[in-house]
């Protein structure tokens, strides 16, 4: 029988992909590699998903919902949940 998905996991899983999607999207990094990086992709595709925190963090939700998620259809309901969690906190931060 599915216990379904451990809530604890749930909301370590939001925060880690809160901070992995700050990191990327809104600081620098350590010796600015992160803004190096971004600014060598450039206007593209990943250029411009590094310069949105909700766009990008439906991308860094995806292996989270994998690793919590024992179905696929339980991965697509968690998938978008996990991503919102985080723009959510995203919203709050920013305030």
């Amino acid at each position: 029988m599915n216990d379904g998905i451990d809530i604890t996991w749930f909301w370590l899983s939001v925060l880690a992909i809160w901070r992995v999607t700050h990191l990327l999207s809104q600081e620098d990094g350590p010796f600015d590699l992160v803004i190096r990086f971004r600014k060598q992709l450039g206007q593209g595709f990943f250029g411009d998903l590094l310069d949105c925190f909700f766009c990008l963090s439906i991308w860094v939700a995806i292996p989270f919902a994998i690793g919590l998620c024992d179905t696929w259809l339980e991965g697509l309901v968690v998938w978008p949940a996990l991503s919102g969690a985080a723009c959510l906190l995203f919203l709050f931060s920013s305030k």
